[in-house]
């Protein structure tokens, strides 16, 4: 039986980086899908399972972390892990305090992108086995 393709969700505002994530992602076998809004991402949510969320903490409608709050019933299977090109103390303790599972600082190196995601991935199934 062919193991199920991963489906990530990819929600961030600036265009480029959906379509780099989402080259990045899908070459590496991962099944995308992108929202520009905090709206848009729980609409996505309500009809599907992600195994992974990767979130911008600076949305046009809402900050990352209020949208991993409003996600936490529908995600609570999923890897979140909160993207900010603007890190400080207080947005990655909010993020980790809202149930991220990890928190990357722009730009975000493709290889550490994937290198992290096959780690985060690969715990969870270990602790659902």
């Amino acid at each position: 039986m062919a193991e199920h393709k991963k489906t990530i969700l990819v929600v961030d505002d600036d265009k480029s980086i959906l379509r780099t994530f989402t080259r990045i992602l899908q070459k590496s076998g991962y099944e995308i899908e992108t929202a520009e809004t905090g709206k848009e991402a729980i609409e996505k949510t309500e009809n599907r399972h992600y195994d992974l969320a990767l979130v911008d903490i600076r949305l046009p409608d809402m900050d990352g972390t209020d949208l991993l709050a409003k996600l936490k019933k529908p995600l609570q299977h999923t890897i979140k892990i909160m993207i900010t090109g603007f890190p400080s103390l207080e947005t990655g303790v909010k993020a980790l305090d809202e149930g991220a599972d990890a928190y990357l600082v722009k730009p975000v190196k493709p290889q550490e992108l994937l290198v992290l995601l096959e780690e985060k991935l690969k715990n969870r199934e270990e602790s659902t086995k």
